[in-house]
């Protein structure tokens, strides 16, 4: 992977290890969890360039109490993987008090995470996700049964939220306030809210406002990082004690690499060239028919990858199309053979 020093005007910063609960992650940067992405085959790649906390994809609570297979799955990790961490969903306190016990009486995890941020309707419109904060009594008991039952094993319990509904309806401050009343190990702030989704700008401020307001535990961002250099600045701009990254490491396993070398104080860079990338996506595609022990569901998967490993590499749009729709590992490979091996990083 081709490594360059970043440009001298770059601000330097180093950032002590996280800290949640007896946990410490060395490299403040935490994976968000993404549906359908970061599964353990997604979560090792990124391991393999940088370190940080890589949860797993979110997770029903009542689908992982009934021990629905797909659910059994997204819980699992690598023997490797250091702190296994899984984010929980659920709108029903007794639900999720369940699904917690059972992954701290079957040690099936070293952190669990609570997801209060989807904005995805078909979450918010059973009132769920980042809409369910508003109804203050259900969230207090939803917390405090996830809570409760997490310290019966000693694992730490962080929450996912955004700043409300919409402008006129603003939860955060109080949300984060009864987190951490209830014992939550750290509060990571989207600085969206539902009706945004992802458009607009990510509202930094609010997240310096609830690290003004939670002075006594760790509160991670999350918002509009798509380099190292942006992550800097979040914790510049904000003081927050780590950050989250999601839709930027698309595509993008190597900015793992990145953030962790900003942290550490250092310039170095990943900027892969073509070649790189290619090796890089081949990888993804190998970890996914090891993850679903099936060829076919693997190579379906990764098509969704093709366009955020590629932005602005010259490849062309028969050989998109093609990757798009790749059957087997080995056509994959003779499709990414007839990429130019010599092109650079886009704007090298």
């Amino acid at each position: 992977m081709t490594v360059i020093a970043a440009p001298a005007s770059t601000t330097r910063l180093e950032l002590p290890p996280l800290k949640l609960g007896p946990l410490t992650i060395d490299t403040p940067v935490v994976l968000a969890p993404m549906a359908g992405i970061t599964n353990k085959a997604f979560r090792r790649l990124c391991r393999e360039y940088g370190g940080g906390l890589y949860v797993s994809e979110m997770v029903t609570s009542r689908a992982l109490v009934e021990r629905n297979r797909e659910s059994m799955r997204i819980i699992s990790h690598d023997e490797d993987e250091k702190v296994r961490s899984v984010q929980l969903y659920g709108v029903d306190p007794k639900t999720v008090g369940a699904a917690v016990r059972m992954l701290v009486e079957e040690d099936r995890a070293d952190h669990i995470d609570l997801n209060f941020g989807c904005p995805v309707p078909k979450v918010t419109r059973r009132g769920g996700g980042s809409a369910l904060p508003w109804k203050i009594d259900l969230f207090t008991a939803i917390i405090q049964a996830a809570t409760r039952e997490a310290a019966r094993g000693g694992i730490p319990l962080t929450i996912k939220m955004r700043k409300g509904i919409d402008e006129d309806h603003l939860t955060y401050i109080d949300a984060g306030r009864i987190a951490r009343d209830a014992g939550v190990a750290a509060v990571a702030l989207h600085g969206r809210t539902t009706s945004q989704f992802y458009s607009g700008q990510a509202d930094w401020d609010s997240i310096a406002r609830l690290r003004e307001a939670l002075p006594d535990i760790p509160v991670l961002g999350n918002g509009d990082i798509w380099s190292a250099e942006d992550a800097v600045r979040m914790v510049q701009q904000t003081g927050v004690d780590g950050i989250v990254v999601g839709r930027g490491c698309q595509g993008r396993p190597w900015l793992f690499g990145d953030l962790q070398a900003a942290f550490e104080g250092t310039d170095r860079r990943f900027r892969p060239g073509l070649k790189e990338v290619a090796d890089s996506f081949y990888r993804h595609a190998e970890l996914l028919v090891e993850y679903f022990e099936d060829e076919g569901k693997a190579l379906r998967d990764i098509r969704k990858h093709v366009a955020w490993y590629f932005k602005g590499y010259q490849v062309g749009g028969e050989l998109r199309a093609a990757l798009a729709a790749v059957p087997t590992l080995a056509v994959l490979r003779e499709l990414l053979d007839q990429l130019d091996p010599e092109a650079p990083y886009p704007g090298a």
